[in-house]
């Protein structure tokens, strides 16, 4: 299963207790409640899942959709 855009999305809201809807794709997360626990928790998941080989200073750096999406080489569309 490839790493969408959406499905990074789905994944932040699925942790933070949100309707994807409501997560923005490219605003800071930690101003919706996104913690380092909640991004080691993303990347795990998308270690297991997607294979990803990202670190976690990667994605704290940046928490947000887009800039994960182009960390991640996923296309922005």
């Amino acid at each position: 299963m490839t790493l969408t855009l959406e499905q990074i999305r789905t994944d932040v809201a699925d942790v933070l207790g949100e309707d994807p809807a409501d997560i923005p794709v490219d605003e800071n997360l930690v101003d919706h409640g996104l913690d380092s626990v909640r991004i080691m928790t993303l990347l795990e998941r998308w270690r297991r899942d997607h294979g990803v080989s990202v670190s976690f200073v990667d994605l704290a750096e940046k928490p947000a959709v887009d800039a994960w999406a182009a960390l991640l080489g996923v296309p922005a569309s």
